[in-house]
C-alpha cells in the first residue's frame, strides 16, 4: 500500500504580483496567466507531488460564484449551465499537461478542487435560509466536476476534493445533517459515478461522523501537521464502518504562526530577512518532522490513511521557492516513510 502525496491547491504568486491580478489577468491576458500556472504546476510536479491540484490564485468562492451568478451562463438561478461549468486554470495548464504526456506516455494526473457548497452558499446567502437554492447550487458544482472530466484532454483527474472551510466552525450554518448530506453526495455525484475517491477538505473534523455518512465522499482530510489533537477526534471504527479514508496534513502551513516563533527567537521581523525565514523549511518543517507525523497518524489508522500532504494551500507563504522546498521535504518525509517504516511492515 502506498500513501498518495496531493496538496490542497493555492500557491504563491510570482514575486510582484498584488492582490487581483489573477482575475485582472484572465480577463485581459490569458496568454500570461496560463504561463504563470504552468509555471506553478511544474514546481508541483518537480517537488514529488503524486496527485497535483492545479495551482489556485483565484479567490476560491468568487471563482465559483462569478458564473453561477452570471444570468448569461446559467439555466435557472444559481444552476450554472453545463457548458459554461468549466474551471479555468484547468484548460490554462493544459499545454504542460500535453508535454507531460509527450514526455512520460500517460495523461498528467490531478486532483481537482472545487469550493463546496456550503460555503459558497455562506458567501452568497449568510445565514439566511434557502435550502432550495444551496441544492442548487451543489447541482452547480457537480457540473464544474462533470464537464472539466469530460472536456480536459492531456490532464486525468485522479481524485476530486469539496473544500468546505466552514462546516465544523462557522456559526452561521443554519441547515440540518440531512440537507447537508445531500448536498454534498449531489457535488460528488460525477466524480463518485467515474469511481474516483472524492476527499472532503475541513479545517476543523468535528464533523467528520457527519461526512463519513455522504454517500459520494469517501475521503475526510484533517488539518494534523499544525492540530495534532485533530487525529484524537476520529474514531478508527467510524471509519471502517463507513469504509471512509483519510487524508492527513503532514506539513505545517500556517505560515504566519511558524514566523511569529521565529519573530520571537530573532527579536526582528523574518519576513524583512528571508534568509531567517527559510529556518521553517531547514530547521522546523524538515522531513524528519514530517515523517514522524506521518508514522505516528498511521500507528493510529493504519491503511486507512489513503493520501497525505500539507495541512492546507501555500497562497500565503512569501515566495514560490519556499513553497517549492516545502513540497520537496513532505515528499522526503513520505518517501522515508515508506522505505523505513511500511514496507518493512508488509514484509
Amino acid at each position: 500500500m502506498q500513501i498518495l502525496f496531493d496538496d490542497i491547491g493555492s500557491y504563491p504568486p510570482p514575486e510582484g504580483l498584488g492582490e487581483g491580478w489573477a482575475e485582472e489577468t484572465i480577463e485581459n491576458d490569458w496568454k500570461r496567466f496560463a504561463k504563470i500556472l504552468q509555471e506553478a504546476m511544474l514546481q508541483k510536479i518537480r517537488a514529488g507531488v503524486d496527485l497535483p491540484t492545479y495551482p489556485q490564485f483565484q479567490e476560491m468562492t468568487h471563482q465559483f460564484l462569478k458564473v453561477i451568478k452570471d444570468p448569461l451562463k446559467v439555466d435557472e438561478p444559481y444552476l450554472v449551465r453545463e457548458r459554461d461549468a468549466r474551471i479555468v486554470e484547468v484548460y490554462a495548464i493544459e499545454p504542460f499537461a500535453r508535454e507531460y504526456r509527450e514526455k512520460h506516455g500517460v495523461r498528467m494526473p490531478l486532483r481537482l478542487c472545487v469550493t463546496g457548497p456550503l460555503e459558497l452558499y455562506l458567501k452568497e446567502f449568510g445565514a439566511t435560509e434557502y435550502v432550495d437554492l444551496y441544492h442548487l447550487i451543489a447541482r452547480s458544482i457537480n457540473r464544474f466536476i462533470r464537464e472539466t472530466m469530460r472536456t480536459v484532454r492531456y490532464s486525468e483527474v485522479k481524485v476530486v476534493s469539496i473544500d468546505e472551510p466552514s462546516l465544523g466552525i462557522s456559526p452561521q450554518v443554519i441547515f440540518d445533517e440531512d440537507s447537508i448530506i445531500k448536498a454534498l453526495s449531489t457535488s460528488g455525484e460525477s466524480a463518485k459515478s467515474h469511481d474516483l475517491d472524492v476527499e472532503i477538505h475541513l479545517h476543523s473534523p468535528l464533523n467528520y461522523r457527519l461526512a463519513s455518512q455522504t454517500e459520494n465522499i469517501n475521503v475526510i482530510g484533517v488539518e494534523s501537521a499544525a492540530n495534532p489533537s485533530y487525529l484524537d477526534l476520529i474514531d478508527k471504527n467510524v471509519l471502517e464502518e463507513t469504509d471512509s479514508f483519510l487524508r492527513i496534513g503532514i506539513a505545517r502551513t500556517d505560515i504566519f504562526t511558524l514566523t511569529a516563533s521565529l519573530n520571537e527567537k530573532y527579536k526582528t521581523n523574518v519576513w524583512k530577512e528571508p534568509s531567517r525565514m527559510k529556518e521553517v523549511i531547514t530547521e522546523m518543517e524538515t522531513p524528519n518532522v514530517i515523517e514522524k507525523r506521518l508514522l505516528k497518524a498511521y500507528n493510529s489508522f493504519g491503511e486507512r490513511i489513503r493520501y497525505a500532504g500539507p495541512d492546507c494551500g501555500l497562497g500565503a507563504w512569501p515566495t514560490q521557492e519556499m513553497a517549492e522546498l516545502l513540497l520537496r521535504n513532505t515528499r522526503i518525509g513520505i518517501d522515508r516513510f515508506h522505505k523505513d517504516h511500511l514496507t518493512k511492515a508488509e514484509a
